[in-house]
């Protein structure tokens, strides 16, 4: 492919996180890459809230994905960056979360940059540290873990990637994005390696108004979160961590003076 010849200042395109679903926290910068665009590719984990910080004469195309059903192919994204940036000039795709974070946002800056686009690069808060948080359960904590993993459940191949073996023989905490339709996988993976009793939480819809959480143990979980209707998209948290929830303390408090009555 040849390089097209570009003023750098008249194309641009602004990879922008968009963050957990909360547009309270949508960054500074991403607010300012809204507000000055003119045409906007948003994904479908984005919420259309954000849109009202653009021109109201902005461009807004939805190109969201969800599974098995996709508006638009990853290259025919790639090609709409570059077809809109270089009849519109300046171009916002706004992704869920961090557009480095599973979101292939790489790809599309290789892209661009092969047609000598500017590419600038605004990092979300992403669903893999914040929902976590939210919950007031810590990803690290001096007594229970010092590292966590962040693995995604959904391989080109749609098997369970390689890394859950490995993670699941540390101490880690694992956060697993894109995983509720493989949760009973997961927690018979750990069940198989004899930590049926680790603490498990589902965090759906994490940040927004919809959200659900469900609290659990790798032997109780997957049914939990059947019995709740828990759906996508969600992250799974795994780890000694989840019993700081306070519906775990909760939930061992009463289980205490189940066994003492």
């Amino acid at each position: 492919m040849n390089t097209v010849e570009v003023n750098h200042h008249e194309y641009k395109v602004s990879l922008v996180g968009a963050g957990t679903g909360d547009p309270e926290l949508l960054t500074i910068k991403g607010l300012k890459a809204l507000q000055n665009a003119k045409v906007i590719l948003y994904d479908a984990l984005v919420n259309p809230i954000l849109l009202q910080h653009a021109p109201t004469n902005s461009l807004k195309i939805y190109v969201g994905k969800r599974a098995n059903h996709h508006r638009y192919s990853q290259e025919e994204i790639n090609w709409l960056l570059v077809q809109y940036a270089f009849s519109h000039g300046t171009v916002v795709r706004l992704k869920g979360g961090d557009p480095f974070v599973f979101g292939r946002g790489y790809e599309e800056l290789k892209y661009v940059k092969s047609f000598g686009i500017q590419v600038d690069i605004i990092p979300g808060i992403s669903s893999s540290i914040a929902l976590a948080g939210l919950q007031a359960v810590p990803l690290t904590h001096r007594t229970y873990t010092d590292s966590f993993w962040v693995l995604t459940a959904t391989t080109r191949t749609g098997q369970l990637s390689q890394d859950f073996q490995l993670a699941a023989q540390s101490n880690a905490t694992l956060v697993v994005l894109m995983g509720r339709r493989k949760l009973r996988l997961i927690a018979d993976l750990f069940i198989q390696k004899g930590k049926a009793d680790l603490p498990f939480m589902l965090v759906q819809k994490g940040s927004t108004k919809d959200e659900k959480v469900v609290i659990g143990t790798a032997k109780t979980i997957a049914d939990l979160a059947d019995d709740q209707g828990l759906g996508t998209p969600a992250i799974i948290v795994i780890g000694k961590v989840v019993s700081l929830h306070p519906a775990y303390c909760q939930d061992y408090v009463r289980q205490l003076k189940t066994s003492v009555a």
